[in-house]
Formats: structure tokens, C-alpha cells, sequence
């Protein structure tokens, strides 16, 4: 880990936050696929630029920003943008609250309003989810100038030194659209790609440290099978996910290996051609 990452990493873990911020600091477990992905993504961190995390569905994104937030002892606001998502979602609104037995207007600060201030990390999951016109609002935030002038309240807002923002995207599922180019540009972007070998058989024994190695073992040969049809484009995406792998493994110590991975994968996609292909694989190595 370079010098420079360890010095932002104790300024940051001296910071002392409220008990309802302390709620927000995630927990750890992220492994790197490789030697350089994490720490070159502290590294954007600690240089003050956006993250922009790429890859398919399950393969651990979430748990890379979560894995951070631990990292830095630094709470994290998410938000999961969807068609929905407007500008209140993002910052906040004004709503009619008691005060000293009288009717008044406040504001209620939304997550990007709260991690600016405050100097937490925000995440935004799925951004390529967003209506294209929503987002705008976020360019003075992710760019050089780290600021933003909120529309319902006139109040200019510069962010906290230790304000973080990372984002996440699905490439080329449905219901998501290409980032704009304004947006895009605004970070950089790391591809985080699917764990195999020993990076999988850690986190699986993390998770499950009592798994039987039969089990493991299996699991394993069988989502190797699984990325390769992946990479042959006879699967889609999600059929390799690592969230899937470890829920058909929590299913699997207590009902039988096919009817797990029938449930935790097969079922989760949508072409009866794939299900049953999945379900082909698993004959190879469940008699």
C-alpha cells in the first residue's frame, strides 16, 4: 500500500462521528482479483476523484464501496437510482415539522447533502438507472469544484475534505442506459470482475467457515463451469454472480446441491434454455 494511502487512512480513522453516523460504517470482507485493483482504487480515493465501479451483476461491487467505508472507519449514505430517482431523492425537500409549538417549513437534507457536509462516503448503485436528466444536478459535486448550490434552499454547500463519492454500474442490462458523456468523464473507472480460485475459496470460507470441503469444492468446479459458458456467451452475466454462488452454498448445507443451485441461479434467469443448461452442468458433477 503506497505511504501516502496510509497517512489519508489515519487522518480519516481519528475523525470521531455521532452514534447514528456510526450505524453507517459498513463492514469489510472485499478481495481484490488481482494485486493492483484495490489498492489503485484507494488511491482515486485519497486523490479526492469519483470512483466508478464496472461490472456484471454479483460480483461484488457493493461489497468493494462497503469494504472502503470500513477501510476508512467513514460512513456511507446509498442511493439506488431507479426511473424514479429526482432530485429530491438526491438532496433532499422541504416538509412542514413542529417547532416550538409552531407550523414551520424545514429542510430535510438528502443523502448527497449529508455526505458533502458531514464528509462521508456516498454511494450511488446502478447509476446508469438514472433518467439521463437527473444526474446533471451532480456535475459541480464530481468535478474539480466539489460544490453545489442547492436548488430548494439557495444554500451553497462546499464539500468536506473527506467526502468520497463512488458509483456503481451494470454494463448493458436492462432497464439501463449509456452514462452521458459530461457524467462519465466526471470519473474513473475501474472494472471489478467476477473472483475465481483461491480469491473465491477465501471468501467462501469466510462466509461459510464450516462448509464441507466435498461442498466448497464442488461449488466451485461447478461456477468454474459456469464462467466459462459465461465467456462462450451461452450464459448470461448472472449466472457466474459470487452472490448467487454463496447463496446456493448457504442452501446447499441444508438441502440437496442441485435444488440449491436450481433456486440460488437457475431460477434466476429468464431463458428456459439456460436454466436447463445450468441444470446440464451441475448433472457433471452431482450424481
Amino acid at each position: 500500500m503506497y505511504e501516502f494511502v496510509q497517512m489519508e487512512q489515519e487522518k480519516r480513522l481519528n475523525e470521531e462521528y455521532p452514534d447514528d453516523m456510526q450505524l453507517l460504517i459498513q463492514e469489510g470482507g472485499y478481495i481484490s482479483p488481482d494485486e493492483h485493483l484495490w489498492n489503485d482504487i484507494l488511491v482515486g480515493i485519497v486523490l479526492k476523484k469519483p470512483v466508478l465501479l464496472k461490472g456484471p451483476s454479483g460480483a461484488g461491487k457493493t461489497k468493494l464501496a462497503q469494504t472502503i467505508s470500513h477501510f476508512f472507519n467513514q460512513p456511507m449514505h446509498s442511493v439506488n437510482c431507479s426511473v424514479d430517482l429526482d432530485a429530491e431523492s438526491l438532496l433532499g425537500f422541504k416538509t412542514i415539522v413542529q417547532k416550538n409549538g409552531e407550523s414551520v417549513i424545514d429542510f430535510i437534507e438528502g443523502p448527497v447533502v449529508q455526505a458533502m457536509k458531514k464528509g462521508h462516503i456516498l454511494y450511488i448503485d446502478e447509476i446508469n438507472m438514472a433518467k439521463p436528466e437527473t444526474l446533471p444536478i451532480l456535475h459541480s459535486v464530481l468535478d474539480h469544484r466539489r460544490m453545489l448550490t442547492n436548488p430548494f434552499t439557495g444554500e451553497v454547500i462546499y464539500a468536506h475534505e473527506n467526502f468520497t463519492v463512488i458509483s456503481a454500474i451494470n454494463e448493458g442490462y436492462v432497464g439501463t442506459s449509456p452514462m452521458n458523456e459530461a457524467l462519465k468523464n466526471r470519473f474513473i473507472s475501474f472494472s471489478v470482475p467476477y473472483l475465481s480460485g483461491e480469491e473465491l475459496r477465501e471468501i467462501i470460507h469466510a462466509e461459510f467457515p464450516n462448509a464441507a470441503a466435498t461442498l466448497v469444492d464442488t461449488m466451485m468446479k461447478i461456477n468454474e463451469d459456469l464462467r466459462k459458458q459465461v465467456i462462450n456467451g451461452l450464459l448470461s452475466d448472472e449466472a457466474a454472480s459470487i452472490r448467487s454462488l454463496l447463496d446456493a452454498i448457504s442452501l446447499a448445507e441444508h438441502i440437496s446441491l442441485k435444488r440449491a443451485v436450481r433456486y440460488a441461479i437457475a431460477e434466476k434467469l429468464e431463458d428456459e434454455i439456460e436454466k436447463n443448461l445450468i441444470m446440464e452442468l451441475v448433472d457433471t458433477w452431482v450424481k
